[in-house]
C-alpha cells in the first residue's frame, strides 16, 4: 500500500490548486448541506471512492429515522449533539459508537442529532438497496448483489 490518498472534499474548490502533499483545511460553512431526505442533511468532508472511505457530517431533525440498513464495512460515529438510538442502545452527545461490517440496525434521533461518521465501506438500505455513501461503480455493483 502506497499510502497515497485519492480522496477529496467533493465540490470544494479551494483544494483544486493545492500540491499533492498539502494539508486540506475545510471551511464547513463553504460546503452546502445536501438534504437527501426531509429531516436529514449531510456534508461530505472527505471521500475516497477507490478506498471506499468517507467522513460525513450529518444533522437530523427530532424524530428522524435512519431506515433499516446493513453495514458493508466499518462505521465509526462520534455524536456532537443530540443522540442516536437503536435496538442495542443509545449514543449520546460526546460519545462514540462503532459498528462492524455486516451489522444491521435502524436508528432514531429522538431529539435530533449532529454527528460525524467515518465509513470504510458503506451502509446498504435494506428496503431500497441504495448504498450510502455513493462510491460510484463499486457501490452500484455491491447494491446489485
Amino acid at each position: 500500500m502506497s499510502g497515497k490518498s485519492e480522496g477529496k472534499t467533493p465540490g470544494y474548490a479551494p483544494h483544486d490548486m493545492l500540491e499533492a502533499l498539502s494539508s486540506r483545511f475545510v471551511d464547513l460553512d463553504e460546503i452546502p448541506w445536501d438534504e437527501a431526505k426531509p429531516g436529514q442533511r449531510a456534508k461530505v468532508l472527505y471521500k475516497d471512492d477507490a478506498a471506499r472511505e468517507a467522513w460525513v457530517l450529518v444533522e437530523t431533525d427530532p424524530g428522524f429515522v435512519i431506515e433499516d440498513h446493513q453495514h458493508t464495512g466499518l462505521e465509526c460515529t462520534f455524536v456532537l449533539e443530540g443522540s442516536m438510538v437503536d435496538q442495542e442502545g443509545a449514543c449520546e452527545a460526546g460519545n462514540f459508537v462503532w459498528r462492524p461490517e455486516g451489522s444491521r440496525h435502524e436508528v432514531t434521533t429522538p431529539d435530533g442529532a449532529r454527528f460525524i461518521t467515518y465509513f470504510r465501506g458503506g451502509a446498504k438500505n435494506m428496503k431500497t438497496g441504495r448504498i450510502f455513501p455513493d462510491f460510484g461503480a463499486e457501490a452500484a455493483k455491491e447494491a446489485a448483489e
